[in-house]
């Protein structure tokens, strides 16, 4: 049935979304943070990620609940009955007509999340710019192929017979050189890792040290296509806070180093210096060789992903693209990634027919998914049979309330999706993109996307798209 024009009734249905919400995602972790991840931190003795394996200070700590009992029926209700093709046409179709936010190309998908049956599609199949929602299909990639706890590790090596050591970047995209990550994320610290190598120089004896960089394990141009651009730092395998120029800066657009390796290696020889190590000569980029002297590893790869989706980061889906290169055997680069992500998406039993993806993070515009891709990866993720996917749902931004979500929903006509929409977003010029799950009217879940290009108003096509998931979270539509 058409969205109800009666104010109270939204301004309930709104209430309850954020109620909802609330709830979900007291139990899934806390917003802003990708989810869970602040929650664990602020419940746990701080950890430190250091070079003895097991984070200090955690030893006494219970962990956290998972998102399971919240998302776990993952299917909503299966026992009412899904929405009928005819039933969401009937609701859909009339507000695509009368958006004239959406661009000269709209393609849609819905759904059932239960039996992965498409319930409603408008050029479904049809490939279009997928922005930044092409971080779902990073994700997916780099889960499948990496597994949930998988960590990057950050190390420094000491030369055989010479007084020489090298920082090696494991393409840890979080990899922090300040005193506490922003945003309440955990990270690996530069500033530990100095901690642990100062202590392991001191006791060998070493005072003055010459230091190298190593980021060799990515290949290929650093630079993405669209140039240097303050959404995206050069892609490498040893950058600090992103290669941000801003301290104060964890997320969004800010300027970068246009070296992020070189930069994080002078970060790190000024750490050494105040710990009582003085690093002679220039800091220069070399193969690394030698012994282990220390080392310090990312939170898990799930907890990446639900920050990633949560804050539509750029940097990290670029190194997961990449990661999941190493993984799957292929050349680090923007092509290797794509080729990855790809391989990961045909090797889930996913049909790639009209994707064609050239990075991870969705910046570039001949990047190509089709609606129906994203709802089934969503599905996918929601499913029993797929928990090592679970950090994509519980990383998707709550409507009203969480990340890229948090300004969206608001006005008359997507407000009823307040709270009951979590969804990824996806913006550049003239393109916009929703994907995300929502339980609708009758309780069954309900997985969507929505693909518009050529738009001329940003604001108007992101209202139409939230016009569209508040209007299948309202509806039976039997």
């Amino acid at each position: 049935m058409p969205l109800t024009k009666n104010a109270q009734v939204t301004a309930v249905s709104a209430a309850i979304g954020l109620a909802l919400a609330l709830v979900a995602v007291a139990a899934a972790g806390p917003w802003e943070s990708g989810q869970r991840t602040a929650e664990r931190v602020a419940a746990r003795p701080k950890a430190t990620h250091s070079s003895a394996g097991t984070p200090r200070g955690t030893a006494e700590a219970s962990p956290a609940p998972l998102a399971a009992d919240v998302l776990a029926p993952a299917t909503g209700s299966p026992t009412v009955p899904a929405p009928t093709r005819a039933g969401l046409a009937e609701t859909l179709v009339p507000i695509v007509k009368a958006s004239s936010g959406l661009g000269k190309v709209f393609t849609a998908a819905v759904v059932d999340a239960a039996t992965g049956r498409l319930v409603y599609g408008l050029g479904a199949g049809t490939g279009a710019v997928p922005a930044s929602t092409t971080k779902i299909a990073t994700a997916t990639a780099a889960l499948s192929l990496l597994g949930p706890d998988h960590t990057f590790t950050t190390t420094v090596v000491a030369a055989t017979g010479a007084r020489r050591i090298t920082l090696v970047g494991g393409g840890d995209p979080t990899l922090t050189a300040r005193a506490e990550a922003g945003g309440g994320y955990d990270a690996a610290s530069l500033r530990e890792l100095a901690d642990d190598t100062a202590r392991a120089l001191l006791q060998k004896g070493w005072t003055r040290v010459a230091l190298g960089y190593d980021a060799s394990l990515y290949k290929g141009s650093a630079l993405h296509s669209i140039g240097h651009n303050d959404n995206l730092a050069p892609v490498t395998a040893l950058m600090a806070d992103e290669g941000r120029l801003d301290s104060t800066s964890y997320k969004g657009p800010a300027g970068r180093s246009w070296d992020p390796a070189r930069s994080a290696a002078a970060t790190f020889a000024e750490l050494l210096e105040t710990r009582g190590i003085t690093v002679t000569g220039e800091v220069s980029s070399r193969k690394a060789s030698g012994a282990l002297l220390a080392e310090v590893q990312s939170p898990p790869l799930s907890e990446l992903v639900e920050r990633m989706l949560t804050n539509s980061d750029n940097d990290i889906a670029e190194a997961l693209a990449r990661q999941s290169a190493v993984a799957a055997g292929k050349r680090a680069s923007f092509y290797g990634g794509a080729a990855a992500i790809e391989g990961a998406l045909e090797g889930l039993g996913l049909d790639v027919t009209g994707a064609r993806f050239n990075d991870g993070s969705g910046l570039d515009k001949l990047d190509r998914v089709t609606a129906g891709q994203l709802a089934g990866l969503l599905s996918l993720a929601g499913s029993t049979s797929h928990p090592e996917l679970r950090s994509i749902i519980t990383g998707l931004p709550v409507a009203a309330f969480s990340g890229s979500l948090s300004t969206r929903f608001v006005s008359d006509t997507g407000r009823a999706g307040a709270g009951l929409v979590r969804a990824k977003t996806g913006t550049l010029t003239g393109v916009n993109a929703l994907a995300g799950t929502v339980v609708d009217a009758d309780g069954r879940l309900l997985t969507f996307a929505f693909l518009t290009s050529g738009t001329t108003d940003p604001t108007a096509a992101a209202a139409a798209l939230d016009r569209l998931a508040a209007a299948v979270s309202q509806c039976g539509c039997q």
